[in-house]
């Protein structure tokens, strides 16, 4: 049955919203719409334990709103434990916009989206994700101050894009250890799918310390341009999931190891930047690990553009960024070591742990 026809009865039945099992409980979802500028966008916010919920803006042209609301409640659950995981005092959220971010986007659409979560008084902070800029950032800040990631004139802490890539990088260089008993990746073969600002900046990182680099994207222009700056090689295979490389580094969109690729990878490690990579955390975390294949979790790895706009609401620096972002490696160990002991996955390590300090918490708030 096709949901875009379905009755108010049938869409009962689909329990399209507390029916989803990514909706995980979350505590407020918010439905924007405005006819002037066609705006058409959806707020998640997941949990609010630690502090209001902050994480990016996604703006991307989903097939049906049931695609775009489930990215959203997906996301959002990312958010609390990647913030969680890293240590920081904030709750998870996030935010789609329906539409093409290159023909779509408008500072008047922007603005109208700054107004919308500006009357949530500060229970979701915004933030750039996917098809976002900067500059998109400053123009909801001339209508909301709940926004990060404004540009440094403005006081902001700048594109988060290079902070996550380095992230990546050091939790790529862990799970590297942990797998093949060294860190280092000169000589390791390593294909990104995915090059966009994240992408691109985890290339360079690798290409510097000597790692053979394979590219794939579906922008063809964008993937000579990075190939010839980088001396990458473009990926020409039929399918790349059965390449044969050392280390999958996923950076695209999420989802990608499901039923369909699980058993293909050839990879040994996979650590890359996309969100919620994983289809069925539960059945292909499961699969990875009886296939001997490290995961290093992707909310735990790349953090490093949340560490960098959180910045702004705790007012820290650059130099205190890095820090917090370097952390990532020992703590990618300790995760690693942790399903070890445990016998769990790599995946359902890190949501343990990032569980355990919200109800700590929880805890502590009810104890107030």
């Amino acid at each position: 049955m096709d949901a875009t026809f379905a009755t108010g009865k049938e869409l009962q039945k689909m329990d399209p919203v507390f029916g989803q099992l990514s909706f995980d409980d979350h505590e407020q979802i918010v439905f924007c719409n405005d006819k002037d500028t066609g705006l058409k966008a959806i707020i998640g916010i997941h949990n609010s334990v630690m502090g209001p919920a902050l994480g990016g803006t996604r703006m991307w042209n989903y097939n049906t709103e049931w695609e775009a609301l489930n990215d959203v409640l997906r996301l959002s659950r990312g958010m609390t434990y990647k913030s969680a995981i890293t240590g920081l005092n904030i709750g998870g959220g996030k935010a789609v916009i329906i539409g093409d971010a290159k023909t779509q986007k408008t500072p008047e659409l922007m603005r109208k989206f700054g107004e919308f979560v500006h009357s949530l008084s500060g229970r979701y902070i915004t933030a750039e994700d996917v098809g976002m800029e900067t500059k998109d950032m400053d123009t909801v800040r001339d209508v909301t101050p709940y926004v990060t990631g404004i540009s440094e004139e403005r006081g902001g802490s700048g594109n988060p894009s290079p902070v996550t890539a380095y992230g990546v990088y050091l939790g790529m260089k862990a799970a590297a250890k942990s797998q093949f008993g060294s860190d280092v990746l000169d000589g390791k073969k390593v294909l990104v799918q995915g090059i966009g600002h994240v992408g691109e900046a985890l290339v360079e990182y690798l290409t510097k310390e000597g790692a053979k680099v394979t590219i794939s994207d579906i922008n063809e222009e964008k993937l000579y341009e990075v190939a010839q700056k980088y001396n990458a090689t473009i990926y020409t295979g039929e399918d790349l999931y059965t390449a044969d490389v050392d280390i999958y580094a996923p950076c695209a969109m999420g989802a990608i190891i499901n039923d369909n690729t699980v058993d293909k990878i050839k990879a040994k490690v996979i650590a890359g930047a996309a969100n919620n990579q994983l289809a069925d955390e539960n059945v292909h975390g499961a699969r990875l690990q009886e296939r001997g294949i490290l995961y290093a979790p992707d909310f735990l790895i790349n953090a490093g553009g949340i560490i960098n706009v959180y910045a702004e609401l705790a007012n820290y620096g650059k130099a205190e960024i890095m820090s917090k972002t370097e952390n990532i490696y020992n703590t990618t160990l300790e995760i690693i070591d942790y399903a070890v002991k445990n016998g769990i996955t790599t995946h359902k390590a890190a949501l343990t742990i990032a569980q355990n300090r919200i109800d700590a918490r929880k805890i502590e708030n009810a104890a107030k």
